[in-house]
């Protein structure tokens, strides 16, 4: 006897992003994914300015993560790029999804992110699967579903003479 034709997950399966639905959806999603980045980046230059001294101290002390030497080296000799850097390109990252411009972009900088936080937050207690992992699943989502095109500065940036004469641009939008 087979199973085949009762079985709902046996045949042709459709997912169509279109309709309104979809696009507020993924819009929302952009937003929210840069709304996150960005009071994680702007409350840190409120409370300390570009001086983010926690990022190094705390990459100085992660010595058995699976990176290895690499952020203890990082902690003691890039702090001069880490304490500004770290609350200015969250909050550039999260104003960029906001604004739907440069989505792609901002994204791919959301994603280094977090993996380096996923893996340099490496001691796993609840599994593989924690909000490290999740944050870069929003940073990819919205990368591959291009969601700055959905109602943010892309669609229009997209429509410029400098797009259009360089197409490959198109690549770091939407």
């Amino acid at each position: 006897m087979s199973y085949q034709t009762s079985n709902p997950l046996v045949g042709e399966t459709e997912f169509a992003l279109e309709g309104p639905w979809a696009t507020y959806w993924i819009a929302f999603l952009r937003v929210v994914t840069g709304w996150w980045f960005f009071h994680a980046g702007v409350t840190k230059i409120i409370e300390n300015g570009f001086a983010f001294t926690y990022g190094p101290s705390y990459m100085k002390g992660m010595t058995g993560t699976a990176l290895g030497g690499i952020p203890v080296w990082m902690g003691n000799n890039l702090a001069w790029l880490i304490e500004p850097g770290v609350p200015l390109f969250e909050t550039l990252i999260g104003l960029a999804l906001i604004a739907g411009a440069f989505t792609r972009l901002a994204a791919f900088g959301g994603v280094i992110f977090m993996v380096l936080f996923w893996v340099g937050n490496a001691g796993f207690g609840h599994g593989v699967v924690n909000s490290d992992l999740m944050g870069l699943f929003l940073f990819m989502t919205v990368i591959v579903l291009a969601a700055g095109r959905y109602y943010g500065l892309d669609a229009l940036l997209e429509q410029t003479a400098l797009v259009k004469q360089n197409p490959k641009l198109r690549y770091l939008l939407g």
